[in-house]
């Protein structure tokens, strides 16, 4: 694909504006690693917001989608949007306990919440499994994804791909190293905008071509099944109860065990990750849940129905493609559809995508290695100017580390089921770590250790993912829960700060003033029908989105009649938690350079 000179003024443009933009925050970065890894606490929930979505927008992300749709039609897409449970759950039940408990990192979590050398142990631990280990590998696939786009939009061999993403990577690590958190959240907000704003300009070429001959077009030349939104269960056992490829047993799987089971980044059960570091930077408790609410709500509504629709073209637009390479009918679909500058505009997005993702991961992953690691094991003395510097020192070595790795990864759906299968049966212990005291050190490492015998003992047996990962799941669950009653818990003194720091609700009446049981009780009560509420609000406006775009009037009253009556359910039970009762009305305006 020959791109003009004004494809690459856009595309020149792009990487000056988001260089100028990222640096322009330097100075406020270089004050400590609250101000670095955390933007000062002080993003409005908007920001914060946005940044978590434009995170999970990677340049893999709309391929994905498409390879989805290709195999299993629109419902392909509960491997997904199963995980909104999860993301809810966050909003409501974790969202302000992660703002209340005033760490730095998700890690740092584990010394407020265990007690001894178990604890040291594990946050030592996790410091660089988390921040190295795992994070160049979501790098790795992330670089590889883009390099996929390239080879095919521009006809390059893996080694100039690789050289291109290179160097995207590196210009990359150089804002993220100087402009810390603030600088990554502010070009997130940017990359975001451009990124979807390409995607729907493609959507609507694509649709809208002699080939398709718009919506009516689509849905004419579709297999059967295709716009089904969930599985058809009745279909008879000749078809497997499939819709193109997707078995009932796996939507269960699913809806039913995936979102709370499985640690995955960007739907860790409890928060954690970059959502946690969000939330932690937001500049309340309100904004904190308030920004998880609209992340959730944009990254399963707003962002996908573009890639699905160009996903369901490529179905009709490049059937012979091997199935191993059905998602690049969305690069195909790019090459083919777009016109000078619009060429640039896409490719932008996808750069803007790739960024946004590279530079929170980055950031992310050098937050753990230097606050967790470094400054709690090699150098607790070192002053804000030495631990900025490491911090930016360490941006740059995971960046090569990542580039490493990427030479190495030759397939993302290998590296996705791998971490799948590290975090299947840990997501249980994440979440109720805030809600039963019982919960110790040795219940979370018990549950980070137990998959990796369960994957060996699978592979010998013949067993891979995604069959191994129910078995994964029990054998986790037994082994931590007998684990958590045959060690001691964690110590009274430890608990009781941590209790009188966070104040969760749930088992914890040995910890809580006798005037506050039967309250925290009826809290809970209201925060589970709020997350019940906003699960339904949120998969009737996917749903009612997706129904008024293939003109599925019937269906369109019904699905708005959901979303009305959850949101009426939603705004009158969330007035009756506490999740927003310690928030002040401070006027706070975060700073423009």
């Amino acid at each position: 694909m020959k791109l003009e000179l004004l494809d690459w003024l856009i595309i020149g443009g792009f990487f000056a504006l988001i260089l100028g933009v990222g640096l322009s925050y330097s100075r406020k970065a270089g004050k400590d690693l609250e101000s670095f890894f955390l933007g000062g606490r002080n993003l409005p929930w908007y920001i914060a917001g946005i940044s978590m979505v434009a995170t999970t927008f990677a340049a893999d992300t709309p391929l994905a989608v498409t390879e989805l749709v290709g195999q299993s039609g629109i419902a392909g897409n509960w491997l997904w949007w199963s995980f909104l449970a999860g993301g809810m759950l966050t909003t409501f039940f974790f969202a302000k306990l992660w703002r209340k408990s005033g760490v730095l990192t998700e890690v740092e979590l584990i010394e407020m919440r265990y007690s001894g050398t178990p604890a040291t142990l594990l946050r030592g631990f996790k410091s660089l499994y988390l921040g190295v280990f795992i994070n160049v590998i979501i790098i790795a696939w992330v670089n590889v994804a883009l390099m996929s786009l390239l080879e095919v939009f521009f006809d390059l061999d893996k080694d100039t791909a690789l050289m291109y993403t290179a160097a995207a990577m590196a210009l990359v690590a150089v804002y993220a190293s100087f402009s810390g958190l603030l600088g990554v959240a502010m070009t997130d907000v940017i990359q975001f905008f451009l990124a979807m704003t390409g995607c729907i300009i493609l959507a609507v070429l694509v649709v809208q071509s002699d080939k398709i001959g718009g919506i009516d077009g689509l849905k004419a030349q579709l297999p059967a099944g295709s716009l089904n939104f969930f599985p058809d269960i009745t279909s008879d056992a000749g078809s497997a109860g499939k819709t193109l490829g997707l078995s009932i047993g796996a939507f269960f799987a699913y809806i039913g065990v995936q979102w709370w089971a499985s640690w995955y980044p960007g739907a860790e059960p409890g928060g954690g990750g970059y959502v946690a570091q969000r939330m932690m930077s937001a500049k309340s408790e309100k904004d904190a849940v308030y920004a998880t609410l609209f992340f959730q709500i944009a990254h399963y509504c707003i962002r996908p129905w573009p890639w699905i629709l160009v996903g369901l073209c490529a179905i009709i637009l490049y059937p012979d493609l091997p199935e191993a390479d059905v998602k690049l009918g969305f690069v195909h679909a790019m090459s083919d559809f777009l016109p000078t500058g619009l060429r640039g505009l896409l490719l932008v997005a996808f750069f803007a995508a790739y960024m946004s993702t590279i530079s929170t991961q980055l950031n992310w992953g050098a937050s753990y290695v230097i606050n967790d690691f470094y400054k709690r094991f090699m150098a607790p003395d070192a002053s804000d100017k030495q631990l900025v510097s490491a911090s930016r020192i360490c941006t740059v070595i995971l960046m090569v580390i990542g580039l490493g790795v990427t030479t190495q990864v030759t397939s993302i759906s290998a590296a996705w089921g791998f971490l799948m299968s590290c975090g299947a049966g840990l997501g249980l212990v994440l979440i109720l770590r805030w809600y039963w005291w019982r919960i110790n050190a040795w219940s979370e490492i018990s549950a980070t250790v137990a998959p990796f015998i369960a994957m060996i003992a699978l592979h010998f047996m013949g067993i891979e993912f995604p069959e191994s990962f129910l078995y994964t799941v029990l054998f986790t669950t037994v082994v931590w829960i007998a684990v958590t009653f045959l060690t001691s818990p964690t110590a009274k003194e430890t608990l009781q700060k941590f209790y009188d720091k966070v104040e969760p609700d749930g088992a914890w009446a040995d910890f809580r003033p006798k005037d506050e049981q039967s309250s925290s009780s009826s809290r809970l009560f209201n925060l589970f029908v709020c997350w019940i509420s906003a699960i339904f609000l949120t998969y009737g406006i996917l749903f009612l989105i997706g129904k008024i775009i293939f003109k599925e009037w019937s269906a369109v009253g019904i699905l708005a009649a959901i979303v009305l009556v959850s949101f009426i359910v939603l705004k009158t039970f969330v007035g009756k938690t506490r999740i927003f009762s310690d928030y002040s009305e401070q006027e706070e305006v975060l700073d423009t350079p």
